[in-house]
């Protein structure tokens, strides 16, 4: 059975770019059940309050939210339970020593499906004040302005 070739996005945290500065990113698997993968197709998650924490050497999102499958019946689990994420030691060292007292967090940013596997984008994060959101708001709206000029061929009037 052949894996699909593409990547096709599931879920995306816009929350995390209105609430962060985000660096440094990485690609992670992770390590779901048969009826957790099937919801998560059937894009019945969230990711908005969820955070990657390290324990034991290994590192874990929790509170993502997957939807209990409908038709799994028994093979469900607990819908908030800490999943594994897949990284490399030197992935994880490098994370945990970004995070590790700095005021830093490390949150997810995109879920989405590479050749068949359930795939996470996280970032290291760093919270930021209300005048640099007022400010994201701000350079939002004069992109959002520029592109309008752009493709209405000319200057706008008030």
């Amino acid at each position: 059975m052949s894996r699909k070739k593409d990547s096709s996005l599931l879920l995306e945290n816009r929350r995390a770019h209105y609430e962060y500065f985000l660096s440094d990113f990485m690609t992670a698997g992770i390590v779901l059940t048969g009826t957790e993968i099937k919801s998560l197709r059937a894009r019945n998650a969230s990711i908005s309050d969820s955070y990657v924490l390290i324990r034991h050497g290994e590192a874990y999102i929790a509170n993502m939210h997957i939807a209990p499958y409908k038709e799994g019946n028994i093979y469900n689990v607990d819908h908030l339970r800490d999943r594994k994420l897949l990284l490399s030691k030197q992935e994880i060292k490098k994370l945990s020593s970004r995070i590790l007292g700095t005021g830093t967090t490390c949150v997810p940013t995109k879920v989405f499906l590479s050749h068949g596997y359930a795939k996470i984008e996280i970032a290291v994060a760093k919270g930021k004040q209300l005048h640099d959101k007022r400010e994201t708001l701000k350079n939002k709206e004069i992109q959002r302005n520029m592109t309008n000029i752009r493709h209405s061929g000319g200057e706008e009037s008030d």
